[in-house]
């Protein structure tokens, strides 16, 4: 299947390489060329440099056999603007809109468009609403427990050892994505500005497990 993003920042980029490592086709659209370094070389879907809600950047983009749009710059207008060009010019059935004010959030709701407004982003959360499968599509084992997902981290854990994470969660830290490549943590491994986790989660605990991160750790650990 065929998907385009709008938006390379942490979450499209994040969101474009978790598409491709699954098998689908994969354009991304960002105004700023520069965007695109956070591909990396490995990414090899399209690259469309330009305004995300314009018909003809869309369509170079691949928008009329696009399976679906995720709209996840950083701007609410742009991103509510392309999902309804999307859907409403070219009939792409799935599409997810960035969402920051959660107000706007449950108006957009109301056209059938969904969105996603909390405070802290993942491209897991993205993949929830575009694919059937959901969370299903990531790494997971044969029972389908415990599955490989990509968590937020809250920017009060930088420094704090991944350790600590593994502590308090009851998860496992997998990998981690730094400055586009990935990494195996090691005992001494401390959590940076700008690093994705990937944490094998029992598949019941994931939201749990958001909300632990997603909050100081405690100031005695």
């Amino acid at each position: 299947m065929h998907f385009v993003i709008m938006g390379c920042g942490r979450v499209g980029a994040s969101l474009a390489h978790s598409l491709e490592r699954i098998g689908h086709d994969v354009a991304v659209v960002d105004q700023d060329p520069e965007a695109f370094l956070r591909l990396g070389s490995e990414f090899t879907g399209r690259r469309v440099a330009g305004v995300g809600f314009d018909r003809d950047v869309l369509v170079r983009a691949g928008i009329k056999e696009a399976h679906a749009l995720a709209a996840v710059s950083s701007g609410d207008n742009s991103n509510i603007l392309a999902a309804r060009v999307a859907r409403e010019t070219f009939g792409v059935e799935h599409v997810v809109a960035r969402i920051y004010d959660p107000g706007r959030a449950q108006v957009y709701q109301r056209l059938g468009i969904p969105t996603v407004a909390t405070v802290r982003w993942t491209a897991d959360q993205v993949l929830r609403r575009l694919l059937p499968q959901g969370l299903a599509s990531e790494m997971t084992d044969a029972s389908g427990r415990l599955l490989v997902a990509e968590v937020a981290v809250a920017d009060t854990w930088i420094g704090r050892p991944l350790t600590l994470v593994e502590e308090l969660t009851g998860a496992r830290v997998a990998y981690v994505t730094r400055l586009g490549e990935g990494i195996l943590p090691g005992p001494q491994t401390v959590h940076q500005e700008g690093d994705l986790l990937h944490l094998v989660i029992e598949r019941t605990r994931i939201d749990e497990v958001e909300r632990i991160l997603d909050n100081p750790p405690p100031m005695e650990a």
